[in-house]
């Protein structure tokens, strides 16, 4: 399978799994946001610890350490990340999956004005057009807010530029994920410690079932953090931002239809331009693949001849 497929496909099941985690975070409202990040951080690195024993990454990962760009960039990439992760699960909690989806919904366009601004990718006219109709939705859903969106903007610049910057070390997603759950996993144990000191700790008082799914967490968020990673490494910008529309997709309708958070008929509104301007993306995006692909052949042709 070609890099750039097998990048879409790792990033197609990065936003699928992603999509379903309000689900997951349900399960442990009984624990502050901060406490469940102090865990997800923790088991993460612990998970990914043993990925690198079992598949032997040490030398990569002493590699990657080495090169100081790669090593800054990927401590940067964790404390974006652990800035995203408490934030999301702070909405999640909290009756805010609807403001969550809109968050996600913004990134591929901060995503995708990143990839030119820095990386200076291009865009055609019918992407300025679908960003342009999607930026409306954007703005439209903002207003009828009734207030600065913090935890959709905090989400948005957050992950975009963990996007950035994991794109920009290019390690592998293994050798990243390391880096990352290691720099961040001392002040997550710190915190537990000065939780369960100051009495505050819910872990140990819900039963065992809630601590396997609090364990849990760590599986959960490194695999899709790790298919994230490799599709980073492989596609464009552009791409990334495309798929990230999945996510908040699916974190929409669970909000809706499963937990009956509360629905204007100009948030509808707003959605459905969103909608509109994926699918306008998702139609330029693939007719300029078929017409490079078509290039392709014709040159293989004539060479051959």
């Amino acid at each position: 399978m070609p890099e750039q497929r097998r990048g879409f496909v790792y990033g197609l099941s990065a936003y699928l799994v992603w999509g379903l985690f309000p689900l997951y975070w349900k399960l442990l409202d009984r624990s502050g946001a901060i406490e469940v990040l102090a865990h997800r951080v923790l088991w993460s690195m612990v998970t990914i610890a043993l990925l690198v024993v079992v598949l032997r990454k040490f030398g990569r990962v002493k590699a990657v350490l080495r090169d100081p760009r790669r090593r800054w960039r990927l401590i940067a990439a964790a404390v974006l990340i652990s800035v995203n992760w408490g934030t999301y699960i702070w909405g999640v909690q909290n009756n805010r999956i609807v403001e969550t989806s809109l968050g996600y919904f913004i990134t591929p366009l901060f995503t995708v004005l990143l990839g030119v601004l820095v990386l200076k990718e291009r865009l055609r006219t019918v992407q300025w057009a679908a960003l342009a109709i999607a930026f409306v939705a954007v703005i439209g859903l903002t207003i009828e807010n009734g207030r600065p969106p913090w935890v959709a903007l905090i989400l948005t610049f957050s992950f975009g530029l963990y996007g950035l910057a994991k794109k920009q070390a290019g390690a592998g997603a293994i050798e990243g994920m390391a880096i990352e759950t290691a720099t961040v996993a001392p002040v997550a144990l710190a915190a537990i410690v000065v939780l369960g000191a100051q009495g505050q700790s819910t872990v140990a008082d819900n039963g065992v079932w809630y601590l396997i799914v609090l364990l849990l967490a760590g599986p959960i968020t490194s695999v899709p953090l790790m298919l994230f990673g490799a599709a980073s490494t492989r596609v464009s910008m552009t791409t990334l931002g495309l798929l990230n529309y999945i996510t908040p997709s699916m974190q929409f309708a669970l909000a809706v239809l499963l937990f009956h958070e509360a629905m204007s008929p100009m948030r509808w509104a707003g959605f459905g331009l969103v909608w509109f301007a994926l699918a306008i993306f998702t139609w330029d995006t693939m007719a300029h693949r078929r017409r490079i692909q078509s290039l392709e052949r014709a040159a293989m042709t004539a060479s051959a001849v």
